[in-house]
C-alpha cells in the first residue's frame, strides 16, 4: 500500500496525471510526516522572482486558503461569498465544504487577480488551468527559481497555510473546517500540516511585539 500510494502521489504531483491519490485515507498510511516541510515567506519569495503572474497567484491563493490543488483549480468567483469561500472537496467526493473566512490577507490576494473567466485561476491564455498544464507549469517554475532541492511539492503549500491559521491562535476546529478536514481527525492531521517550529518562532515574535 505504501509503494502504491506513492506512485499514485507522484501521478498527481508532479505529473497532473490524476486528480487525487484513492490510498489517502487508510489508516496505516497516515503516518507519513511533511510539517517540517512547508514553503516558508522566502520560498515563495524565491519562486515568484521568476514565476509567471498565473502561477505566482495560484501559489497565493493556496499558501492562503489551503486547499489542494485539484479543488483551487476548480474554484470559482461563485464560491467566494460576503464573509467566506464555501466549496465542497473533491477528496471528500463533494461530501464535506472547506469555509475560508475572507481574511484581510486572502481579500488582497483575490482583489489582485483579475476576472477572466469563471475559474479565479487561469493560465497565460485566460483560459481555466487543466491538472496537466499547471502541473507541468509549477514544476519548471519551481526548476527555473533553483528550489528543487527542497523538496518543496505543491501540496505543501498547505502546511504553509495550515501553519499560519495555527500561529494565528485559531482552534483545531476552526482550523478543521477551514480545510475541509474531519473533525475526528483533525488533531492529528495538525500534527501532519503544521511546521510546530516555525509556528513556535511566530509566537515567540508576537509575544516580544506585544510586551514592548
Amino acid at each position: 500500500m505504501q509503494v502504491l500510494s506513492r506512485v499514485l502521489s507522484y501521478a498527481v504531483d508532479p505529473l497532473g496525471k490524476i486528480a487525487g491519490n484513492p490510498c489517502e485515507g487508510v489508516k496505516q498510511l497516515y503516518r507519513a510526516n511533511r510539517s517540517e516541510i512547508i514553503w516558508t515567506d522566502a520560498d515563495i519569495s524565491q519562486l515568484k522572482q521568476t514565476c509567471s503572474m498565473e502561477i505566482a497567484q495560484a501559489v497565493d491563493v493556496a499558501s492562503y486558503t489551503g486547499l489542494r490543488l485539484g479543488d483551487l483549480l476548480r474554484l470559482s468567483w461563485s464560491h467566494v461569498g460576503d464573509d467566506a469561500i464555501v466549496i465542497a472537496t473533491g477528496k471528500s467526493k463533494h461530501r464535506r465544504e472547506a469555509i475560508i473566512p475572507l481574511y484581510d490577507n486572502l481579500k488582497h490576494v483575490l482583489a489582485a487577480i483579475p476576472k477572466r473567466s469563471t475559474t479565479i485561476l487561469t493560465n497565460s491564455r485566460n483560459r481555466p488551468w487543466t491538472l496537466d498544464g499547471f502541473s507541468s507549469s509549477f514544476n519548471k517554475a519551481k526548476i527555473n527559481a533553483g528550489l528543487t532541492s527542497r523538496d518543496l511539492h505543491f501540496h505543501d503549500l498547505r502546511g504553509t497555510a495550515a501553519t499560519r491559521f495555527y500561529v494565528a491562535g485559531l482552534p483545531e476546529r476552526v482550523i478543521a473546517e477551514i480545510m475541509g478536514w474531519e473533525g475526528v481527525h483533525v488533531g492529528r492531521i495538525i500534527r501532519r500540516y503544521v511546521d510546530r517550529s516555525a509556528a513556535t518562532k511566530k509566537i515567540i515574535q508576537r509575544l516580544n511585539e506585544r510586551r514592548t
